[in-house]
């Protein structure tokens, strides 16, 4: 008796249990820990291909001609990320179009590489990419891989990539924590977390150059999330549907954008209550305070600065002191936040220095 030679080709597994097709489905390219550029732009680990020439290499040395030549896929990334930034933007912007991420090329300084077809001859009302061409800023991010690599195409001295904000499926809203000019968006965002009482669930990072962060969420399909510059405080800026995120990978003139250690895959949905605060209607532009009544409550400071975790104690002091002689209640709040500090774990002799730096600077 002869066996059937289809049946030869077919491997059985242990216990003859075959193999489940449903497991053969493309998998979510954002989702899937791949050796792929996303998690070679993480912050360099030890066990990372060096970013540096070694220093018993002058720069201008050869490699050396008998070292092994299969390198990890992780060197190849990190030797291509510094040679070839533009080649580097379109692979990270590819990932994240096949992801379901709007993208767009970007220059080094972070604005729309593809000039717009109609500078000198402004259109009226805005066109907004109906005329065919490229070169309307966002409204030309795409997830289609053919239109993403066609714009590349025309703006090869693209060295980033920004990601279009408040756009279906994900409909993105990005929270954008400076820490220039002496804000800390990060510290200013907590206090808010801890005033209205919403948790921040870990969630996409992206570190920036200049030692800030973008935190990435998901949000609904209406109300659509408006952009904003300090709205919600200082040092918190928002971006929503007509503005964008650079995106991790990205090159500018400050540095690179990388995600951060750990950073999930997917963006957490945004917490309610700060959607309530995203949608609510913005305060008067020339409203003037109250007499008595500080913009941040005095007790919710103390509280604020009661509650500190380690490694964020002199942080919170810090902008609590700044928040409270922006209020006009320096001196009077003197008092209590040092006990308040003090309560946290931070000696007086380092509270009454964090409160007197906060003085000098106001």
């Amino acid at each position: 008796m002869t066996s059937d030679p289809r049946r030869s080709t077919r491997h059985e597994r242990p216990g003859g249990k075959q193999p489940d097709p449903r497991a053969e489905q493309k998998p979510d390219p954002w989702a899937q820990q791949r050796p792929g550029p996303w998690p070679d732009l993480r912050p360099a680990r030890p066990t990372e291909a060096p970013t540096t020439t070694p220093a018993d290499r002058p720069p201008s040395a050869p490699m050396d001609p008998t070292a092994p030549t299969d390198a990890p896929a992780s060197m190849d990334a990190s030797a291509t990320a510094l040679t070839d930034p533009s080649a580097t933007a379109l692979t990270q912007a590819l990932l994240a179009a096949e992801a379901g991420y709007p993208v767009m090329p970007l220059t080094r300084s972070k604005l729309p590489a593809i000039r717009s077809p109609h500078r000198g001859h402004p259109e009226v009302p805005t066109c907004r990419g109906a005329c065919g061409r490229l070169g309307h800023g966002v409204h030309d991010a795409s997830t289609d891989p053919l239109t993403v690599r066609r714009m590349f195409a025309a703006a090869p001295w693209a060295t980033g990539y920004g990601i279009a904000c408040g756009r279906p499926p994900h409909h993105l809203i990005g929270i954008d924590l400076d820490t220039k000019n002496g804000a800390d968006g990060l510290t200013a965002l907590r206090f808010l977390a801890e005033q209205h009482g919403f948790p921040l669930p870990p969630t996409v990072t992206v570190l920036t150059p200049s030692g800030g962060r973008h935190l990435w969420f998901t949000g609904p399909l209406t109300p659509p999330i408006a952009n904003s510059v300090g709205r919600l405080a200082p040092g918190i800026d928002v971006r929503g549907a007509g503005g964008y995120l650079v995106g991790p990978g990205s090159l500018t003139t400050h540095g690179r954008y990388v995600l951060a250690t750990d950073t999930p895959h997917r963006p957490a949905p945004v917490p309610a209550t700060l959607l309530t605060l995203l949608t609510a209607p913005p305060p008067p532009a020339h409203r003037e305070p109250s007499y008595g009544v500080p913009p941040q409550p005095a007790a919710a400071l103390i509280r604020f600065v009661r509650a500190s975790p380690p490694g964020q104690r002199n942080a919170r002091l810090f902008w609590a002191a700044c928040r409270a002689q922006e209020s006009g209640l320096g001196q009077e709040l003197t008092a209590r936040l040092t006990e308040a500090a003090c309560h946290s774990g931070l000696s007086a002799e380092e509270a009454r220095a964090t409160i007197a730096s906060a003085a000098r600077r106001g």
